[in-house]
């Protein structure tokens, strides 16, 4: 496995988009370090690599989920909890559905919608395995189709490995460990920078499943001024948030850019319009996750412009444990699988 970077990487179909300690955007982005991927809120560098930012800005309407707080703008239902109490609720459950997540490997397909007329590039479907390795995750290659693919064995092999090295008590595993935590403390400092950011509106209730949703609707706050020239991007996106009355679970954002939003000093753009949505339910007794994300984002990159439309499903999740108890479910999967080719 590659060894820690200070340099974290987002890849996309598209390209990738470098992260770096020195920018403030706020990004919900994986961090890859070889074929190891961590989620996390992280600050989004002006070293973004053109071809591939238009994923990282998509992902970025995601800090709406994880509001810190909501501006009362009429009087609560009886029975509701206020706005300031509610997203408190929605705050504490979101980072536990991150801790928890470190323990639940899934299946992540990524599909490219079709493409527009006369457009050259051929629909893309990727799938893999997504398995959690305690500072990070695995992701394993599969076919279309969901079912392991020519390397599988390998890929399981590399990733058993690499579990049987994280669970040692050496300084890599302890800098690796202690990474993850900065990231994961970071983001939740960053996102108090919302606290003025943005106001959350009550906007009636919706029904999924048998289950009362709240619909709030986000837009900036007027009165807030942007601290540094990167958190200009929170006072051009709006949406409107979901959340499980029952649980104080958000079960659904939608965010859209209201105005156009200049990257890297100016090389690149995403128009006004541009959109993201990301639906979550139950994956088990207490725990929403993510299960589906789409974004379609229309801009420029130097002189030429771009379409981009995307959609992501997650499902299959399966609690593995921390990395003692993982280890022994590859290990089993590895003993069912039999011996390599090639090899007695």
């Amino acid at each position: 496995m590659a060894s820690a970077s200070a340099v974290a990487v987002l890849h996309s179909r598209q390209g990738v988009c470098t992260l770096d300690s020195q920018g403030t955007f706020l990004f919900l982005v994986e961090r890859t370090e070889g074929r190891l991927s961590r989620r996390y809120m992280a600050v989004f560098s002006y070293t973004c690599v053109v071809s591939g930012w238009p994923s990282c800005l998509a992902v970025a309407l995601l800090i709406f989920s994880t509001p810190v707080a909501a501006q009362q703008t009429s009087e609560p239902s009886e029975g509701h909890s206020t706005p300031s109490a509610l997203f408190k609720k929605v705050i504490d459950n979101q980072e536990h559905g991150e801790k928890v997540l470190d323990q639940y490997e899934r299946i992540q397909r990524d599909e490219a919608l079709p493409p527009a007329a006369g457009d050259p590039r051929p629909a893309v479907t990727k799938v893999w395995r997504v398995f959690p390795t305690g500072a990070g995750v695995d992701k394993i290659p599969l076919s279309p189709e969901g079912k392991p693919a020519e390397n599988y064995r390998s890929d399981l092999e590399k990733l058993e490995k690499y579990l049987a090295w994280i669970v040692e008590d050496g300084a890599g595993q302890k800098e690796a460990y202690a990474k993850a935590e900065r990231k994961r403390k970071d983001r939740f400092e960053l996102l108090e920078a919302t606290h003025q950011a943005f106001i959350f509106t009550p906007d009636g209730e919706d029904t999924r499943g048998g289950r009362t949703l709240l619909r709030y609707t986000i837009k900036p706050n007027p009165s807030y001024r942007p601290t540094t020239r990167n958190t200009t991007i929170f006072t051009r996106v709006r949406g409107t948030i979901w959340l499980d009355q029952q649980t104080s679970q958000m079960a659904k954002i939608d965010g859209t850019v209201t105005d156009d939003i200049s990257i890297a000093l100016f090389l690149a753009k995403v128009y006004k319009g541009s959109h993201f949505m990301q639906e979550r339910y139950e994956v088990a007794p207490g725990v929403w996750q993510a299960t589906f994300e789409q974004y379609d984002f229309d801009g420029r990159k130097f002189l030429l412009t771009f379409s981009i439309h995307e959609r992501t499903f997650y499902s299959d999740y399966k609690r593995v444990g921390p990395p003692r108890e993982a280890i022994e479910l590859v290990r089993t999967e590895l003993s069912k699988l039999g011996p390599a080719s090639g090899t007695r």
